[in-house]
């Protein structure tokens, strides 16, 4: 992997920097060039598209003190006159070849799904990507993993940086990461490892809380979203929240050595469409994992992994680090 950085700039707010925005500093990086922005801690009222840079890394100061943050909801209105819609509602779009962040906090603060619609805070869309302590704060839609399905459900539902693009794999990789959100707020056809990160579901005081996945898979694309040694913690009440459904029908998605709180509902999944042929295509799966949410009765079309199978995904788990990894000098 191609490692040299052809620019480096450091955004402060506070005028110590090259820029006191990041915005300004992503303007200055030429069409396939690679870059690397250091942000100082502050809070940077942006929203921000970066998809011309073949390699992008955005490093934080602090995790906690260095935050990027929009608040734009698929119901608001934009100047075309049409509602923002999911894919436009991104804090934060990363395009390109790479991308790396790290160190900082991605929030988009729109508000619930009832009043503000989907809000995404990150739509990754880099051929290779890394998060890495990086916190990314929403409620519905907060993460999404390019590709986009093949098509719509709703016609002119994919508007966005995305809809015209080849649906080409992705694959990325977050290791000790907090995403936090309600319903669907992990998303796409990606293929993406999540190594000891925490997944946060917020309550929206409903029978139904949410759920933590909504993957995409690509039927021919052998792996979806793995998580590996994750907590996933809550403030819902006990057995309100879901793992997962199916945004398609050949979602792949697995759970090992996870703890799961009490939040979990003991058959942990469910269909997008109950009852439907999907039931007979998902690929959904757990292995050891513990915790109150763990120990429910699942539904047969989610599998317990074997031994075989855990190992085989360890392997692609250090596959996807050592392919997203970045050497930094």
């Amino acid at each position: 992997m191609d490692c040299k950085i052809d620019y480096q700039f450091t955004v402060s707010a506070d005028g110590g920097g090259d820029f006191r925005t990041i915005s300004e500093a992503v303007a200055k990086i030429p069409r396939g060039a690679s870059a690397e922005i250091r942000i100082r801690n502050g809070v940077y009222r942006e929203k921000l598209r970066i998809d011309a840079a073949r390699e992008i890394r955005l490093i934080g100061e602090d995790r906690e003190k260095t935050v990027v943050t929009w608040q734009d909801g698929a119901y608001d209105l934009f100047p075309d006159g049409r509602k923002c819609g999911t894919f436009r509602s991104y804090t934060l779009y990363l395009g390109g070849e790479r991308a790396l962040v790290k160190n900082l906090t991605v929030r988009n603060t729109a508000g619930p799904g009832d009043t503000a619609g989907q809000a995404v805070a990150v739509y990754a869309d880099a051929g290779l990507a890394r998060f890495e302590n990086v916190s990314l704060l929403g409620r519905q839609d907060t993460l999404f993993l390019a590709p986009l399905p093949e098509k719509p459900r709703i016609p002119g539902s994919f508007v966005g940086p995305g809809e015209t693009a080849p649906r080409a794999g992705r694959r990325d990789y977050f290791q000790n990461c907090y995403v936090e959100g309600d319903v669907d707020f992990i998303f796409g056809g990606a293929e993406a490892a999540f190594c000891g990160c925490t997944l946060f579901s917020r309550s929206r005081n409903r029978r139904i809380n949410g759920f933590v996945t909504a993957a995409s898979t690509p039927q021919k694309q052998k792996y979806g979203f793995l998580f590996d040694r994750c907590r996933l913690l809550s403030d819902c009440a006990p057995g309100t929240v879901y793992l997962g459904r199916p945004w398609r029908e050949f979602a792949a998605v697995a759970f090992l050595r996870c703890h799961f709180g009490e939040q979990i509902a003991a058959d942990g999944w469910q269909l997008w469409h109950p009852g439907s042929s999907e039931a007979e295509t998902v690929r959904l799966a757990e292995y050891q994992n513990e915790g109150p949410g763990a120990s429910g009765r699942r539904p047969g079309w989610v599998r317990e992994m074997t031994e075989e199978e855990f190992s085989e995904f360890l392997r692609e788990e250090e596959n996807l680090s050592c392919l997203t990894a970045f050497q930094q000098g």
